[in-house]
């Protein structure tokens, strides 16, 4: 597939799970990517029902088929999940480097399910993915979370992160990249911090293929 990854990450903090899953091709070109694609799975795998700070919720972080080309005004990725302020699909778009860092990564998306026993983490540099320790990092703002996970895993890396707001699951918290680009809508940043999970760190060196690059 020209623009997409074809393959997305499966992770479940309960358990510590890292599953690397094939994203259809018919799928990708119908929901397209970022917000549709991440509320096609919400839409199939999560209860309607179910209280958004609970652990069977899901937060997924999705690119979009032109992020990490030359195109312009591209770069966007949305976190997509069961909102907390209004209990229906929330979808929270950000710019930064997150999204085109994921795809140079390899991966379209990133689907988070369960909830982590303790403070944790996301590192993900190609195909390394681990699940982190992040005590340490529970209490402090963005800008020293981002600071404290580049100077441990790569200077580049995008990291994507709650700070004590999201922590203590207040409903309008945001998830912040680069430190000052938000996902900001709709409370996806209590839902980050219910899964105790205070960042995602994202460094990838492959590309995107294009048909045409010109």
């Amino acid at each position: 597939m020209y623009g997409w990854i074809g393959c997305y990450l499966r992770i479940d903090l309960g358990s510590g799970t890292v599953r690397k899953e094939s994203l259809p091709a018919e799928l990708a070109r119908k929901y397209l990517g970022g917000r549709g694609l991440g509320t096609h799975f919400m839409m199939t795998e999560v209860d309607p029902k179910i209280d958004p700070l609970d652990q069977k919720n899901k937060l997924i972080f999705a690119a979009g088929p032109l992020s990490g080309t030359n195109a312009p005004s591209a770069s966007h990725f949305d976190v997509v999940s069961k909102g907390p302020l209004n209990g229906t699909i929330a979808a929270s778009s950000s710019g930064g480097i997150f999204g085109p860092m994921l795809k140079y990564a390899g991966y379209d998306m990133i689907i988070l399910e369960g909830k982590s026993a303790k403070p944790v983490y996301l590192w993900i540099c190609d195909d390394v993915v681990e699940i982190r320790d992040a005590a340490d990092l529970w209490g402090k703002t963005v800008p020293e979370t981002t600071e404290a996970i580049r100077s441990t895993t790569d200077e580049d890396a995008s990291v994507a992160c709650i700070g004590p707001a999201g922590e203590r699951q207040v409903l309008f918290a945001n998830i912040m990249n680069e430190c000052g680009r938000a996902a900001g809508r709709s409370g996806v940043g209590a839902v980050m911090g219910s899964k105790n999970l205070k960042a995602v760190a994202v460094r990838g060196t492959g590309a995107v293929r294009v048909p045409d690059p010109k």
